[in-house]
């Protein structure tokens, strides 16, 4: 029979070339199998095994799961109560759908790309895989971008004296939704024009063209971690507020706390290995960006809203006011004092600094009421 080669070549972490083979027969294109794609990807065939990718695809797999299904019922919980309606919860939302997103374009990918058979790095492929890959590329920019939303409200809640949350509000939904559009569509062109092959899966150490990808994602996570620093710096000086009343093991265990809650919300967990070369500690890098980036999306769902202190009060008190309903009659209106306005922000975070009227007047960095989400 006669057959033809096809060499996929690429460079390994020793800067070798690697020829990643596939024969063609009169049954079409042989597979290729995922340790080939890996080595294709850039990955050091020597120290990573078949069985360790396939142990990573079931860990963020499991991981975007528990993620989709606590996302989507966060969202629900948000939506239904309207005494968490505000610009805040918005802001929530909008990050709990890129992660809902995310988590779908990675399971159709993986069909995609592993079950269905669509890969052809040897050809152009078809334009639906074409299309899931954009899609898929959309998703994880969004969902940098959210976060990177998510700093910038924070730290114009804190920073600035006199905030507009509903002007900027729709701001944040151009940043959040908008940016990931104009980079991808540019991407998208600039593959379809000048390096139309495969299914667009497969990123090689000379592709010029996703670096229109990676710089802006680079950059939301570069920005995000410098405002984390700042409000980490305000929250502190908030908390060593003169007249306080706490010693400093209690304001240090409050900053460390309001530090942890602010990590998953704000990505910093990327920057362990935003910028170290992606053929540096492969396996480390495929766990920690993978697998427990696919559980991100659980960690924010638990904290900001299955933990926050308003979406419990407000599930007590509708539970509450159901079984007043049901044992004194459906005509019985229950009356509940008010719990607060909308514009309250207290959260899991709720920092009470309190100061003597002297250093209220001389001070304007310190509030009686502090919330830091």
């Amino acid at each position: 029979h006669q057959r033809a080669l096809c060499n996929l070549t690429v460079t390994n972490t020793n800067n070798q070339l690697i020829l990643a083979d596939r024969w063609y027969t009169k049954d079409g294109w042989t597979e290729m199998h995922p340790i080939d794609i890996a080595v294709s990807c850039g990955y050091n065939l020597n120290s990573t095994s078949d069985d360790f990718f396939w142990q990573v695809k079931i860990g963020y797999t499991i991981g975007h799961s528990v993620s989709l299904v606590s996302l989507s019922t966060a969202i629900v919980i948000l939506c239904i109560f309207r005494k968490l309606h505000c610009t805040r919860n918005y802001i929530h939302m909008h990050l709990f759908v890129s992660f809902i997103l995310k988590a779908i374009a990675v399971f159709i990918k993986d069909v995609v790309l592993y079950e269905v058979g669509e890969v052809d790095n040897c050809s152009s492929g078809s334009v639906g895989c074409k299309a899931v890959i954009v899609f898929f590329q959309y998703c994880i920019m969004a969902s940098f971008f959210w976060l990177l939303v998510e700093g910038l409200y924070l730290h114009a809640l804190l920073a600035v004296s006199f905030f507009s949350e509903r002007k900027y509000f729709w701001a944040y939904i151009l940043i959040g939704w908008g940016g990931p559009a104009i980079f991808i569509t540019a991407w998208s062109i600039a593959k379809a024009n000048y390096n139309d092959v495969g299914c667009w899966d497969i990123i090689e150490n000379t592709d010029v063209f996703w670096w229109i990808i990676k710089t802006p994602i680079l950059a939301s996570i570069l920005m995000n971690f410098i405002l984390f620093i700042c409000i980490i710096r305000i929250l502190r000086q908030k908390i060593n507020c003169p007249d306080i009343g706490r010693n400093d093991s209690n304001q240090y265990s409050r900053l460390a706390k309001s530090t942890l809650l602010l990590i998953p919300l704000f990505g910093i967990n990327y920057i362990v290995f935003a910028f170290i070369p992606e053929q540096v500690k492969t396996e480390l890098r495929l766990v920690f960006d993978l697998i427990l980036g696919s559980f991100q999306g659980f960690v924010v769902a638990v904290l900001y809203c299955f933990l926050n202190g308003e979406v419990q009060g407000e599930i007590k008190r509708k539970w509450r006011r159901w079984h007043l309903q049901r044992y004194m009659g459906s005509d019985t209106k229950y009356q509940h004092p008010s719990i607060g306005s909308s514009n309250n922000f207290n959260t899991q975070i709720t920092m009470l600094t309190r100061c003597s009227p002297k250093t209220r007047r001389a001070s304007l960095s310190c509030h009686d009421d502090l919330s830091s989400i």
